[in-house]
């Protein structure tokens, strides 16, 4: 139940790539100075492999460009009739109850 609702929940996203928006000002896409600390790290890690500043440098750097990517993406619910929704709803919310359940029982 739980896997059938959840699939058709994501069925009805739509997500789009493009400029992002914070605090009603719109920034581009192009995050190019965020790959800097990604590539110093991984300079240093090929240098030195135990360096603890390029672990970081890198690590740090691909979560910079992570959330870089994920505050381009713009996500839209497709619209749908209310039955449809309500039952996407109660096939994901039934279904997670289900298993909390079967977990508690387990414990």
């Amino acid at each position: 139940m739980a896997a059938a609702g959840g699939y058709l929940l994501l069925n009805q996203v739509q997500v789009h790539g493009g400029y992002f928006t914070f605090g009603g000002m719109t920034y581009g896409t192009s995050f190019g100075l965020s790959l800097l600390p990604i590539l110093a790290g991984i300079f240093l890690l090929f240098a030195n492999g135990k360096s603890a500043i390029g672990w970081i440098l890198t690590m740090g750097g691909g979560a910079i460009v992570l959330a870089g990517i994920l505050m381009s993406l713009q996500i839209h619910f497709q619209s749908t009739s209310l039955y449809n929704t309500l039952v996407i709803l109660v096939l994901l919310f039934g279904g997670l109850g289900l298993i909390f359940r079967s977990l508690r029982a387990a414990v």
